[in-house]
């Protein structure tokens, strides 16, 4: 089965003062971000990717591009808007601690799946194609590299965050539970049984091990042995 590495943008200048951001022209990386999107693509240097797919949005590009800029070989970048920020509609450019105190607010923060954003999206409608455009990437990049593949995707912080409670079995109105930090990693395996969900929202910590074969798709009694091991030369063999 093929590796998904789920990559949030790094910190924008509508991040740092509070802004929701949503879909809006112009937001790019601030220097903290930068500074983020360079570190993951340093974790993400020793991991051949066969391909980047990338929301269109200016903060997500900026971090696709640090993280093909380290990559050794050439891997691929694609756009695709299935995996763009979600449509808050009246709710874009707004103050998140005037946006709290909005009816809606407390909707979004205990029953997610109910909310529509006034002239934008439901959330339920960002998780579907969210997911929809992931697996589509997935068994894309599967069939054409084998199931060793490992790619990345790099999306934004309430899309990870449904991608991953998806994955999860969990019910979109839970998935305010999962953090996913500026820059972070997430990783996920759709196996044939399940997804495996092999990881979520690190920022620091060696990776060399997904240049190793992927394991068996059924899950070990007790928990199994863990990563390889690196070594100078990479992982150690399973």
């Amino acid at each position: 089965m093929a590796t998904v590495i789920l990559v949030r943008h790094g910190r924008t200048t509508a991040n740092a003062s509070g802004v929701l951001a949503g879909r809006a022209a112009g937001v790019a990386l601030d220097d903290v971000g930068r500074s983020q999107a360079r570190r993951t693509a340093e974790r993400l240097a020793v991991v051949p990717l066969v391909g980047v797919v990338t929301s269109p949005l200016e903060r997500c590009r900026q971090t696709a591009r640090a993280v093909t800029d380290l990559q050794a070989g050439s891997a691929t970048t694609l756009v695709d808007r299935g995996i763009t920020e979600c449509d808050y509609g009246d709710w874009q450019g707004r103050a998140l601690g005037e946006l709290a105190k909005e009816a809606l607010w407390s909707v979004v923060q205990s029953q997610p799946s109910a909310a529509v954003f006034p002239g934008g999206e439901s959330m339920a409608a960002m998780q579907t194609r969210a997911v929809a455009a992931i697996r589509r990437h997935d068994a894309r990049f599967e069939a054409e590299h084998g199931p060793g593949a490992v790619w990345a995707a790099v999306s934004h912080g309430d899309v990870i965050k449904s991608v991953i409670a998806d994955a999860l079995g969990m019910h979109l109105d839970l998935f305010q539970r999962i953090s996913v930090g500026p820059a972070s990693v997430s990783i996920i395996r759709y196996g044939t049984a399940r997804p495996d969900v092999v990881a979520t929202n690190t920022d620091s910590g060696d990776l060399s091990w997904l240049r190793a074969p992927a394991p068996a798709a059924d899950a070990p009694v007790g928990g199994g042995a863990g990563h390889p091991e690196p070594t100078a030369d990479g992982p150690a063999p399973r």
